[in-house]
């Protein structure tokens, strides 16, 4: 074997493990890129606007794919041109969205992958941070709600009139162990 052959072979071994060690990072803690913006991507926003187009390109000329009719509905930036943001919503749909279109103020969709199945499975929305306080409300899934604050596992939110929290876990908006303000 030639020095150059184990060269290769050894920075390989050294890259598989660290692939290893390194590879499972939770989507969160991967948000090192910035975008045009000078913000981290991925990152989650909402819709400000209650009518919101989703182009197949970043750019008016480009055909709509989707058209929006409700604000506050959460999506994940995951990529950034000019003024325009690349986005996935809840259901995986891709598409570009004018940013002044887009919020920062945070929501959530409740388990939007539980939808449809029977017997349907509710989320419990609780007084405290914790499975051991007082129910205050159950969330069918697909219910948008505003996000106050996360603590890593545990949400604020607040749908209509009702505040209290859920698990981090069960909502769509929110990466896994992020915590903000």
């Amino acid at each position: 074997m030639t020095t150059t052959t184990r060269h290769i072979i050894s920075v390989f071994c050294v890259s598989a493990i660290t692939f290893i060690t390194f590879g499972h990072i939770d989507s969160f803690a991967q948000t090192t890129q910035k975008g045009a913006s000078g913000l981290p991507i991925p990152r989650f926003v909402s819709l400000k606007a209650k009518r919101v187009n989703m182009r197949v390109g970043p750019g008016q000329s480009y055909k709509v794919a989707w058209l929006y009719t409700k604000s506050s509905i959460p999506m994940e930036i995951i990529q950034e041109y000019d003024n325009w943001r690349r986005v996935r919503d809840f259901e995986g749909t891709e598409g570009w969205v004018f940013h002044s279109l887009l919020s920062g103020e945070r929501s959530a969709v409740a388990a939007p992958w539980m939808r449809g199945k029977s017997p349907i499975s509710y989320i419990n929305v609780y007084a405290q941070a914790t499975q051991n306080s007082a129910i205050k409300a159950k969330l069918e899934p697909g219910v948008i709600a505003k996000i106050e604050q996360c603590n890593g596992e545990w949400c604020e939110i607040s749908v209509d009139n009702i505040e209290g929290w859920a698990s981090q876990e069960e909502l769509w908006g929110v990466y896994p162990k992020e915590a903000f303000n």
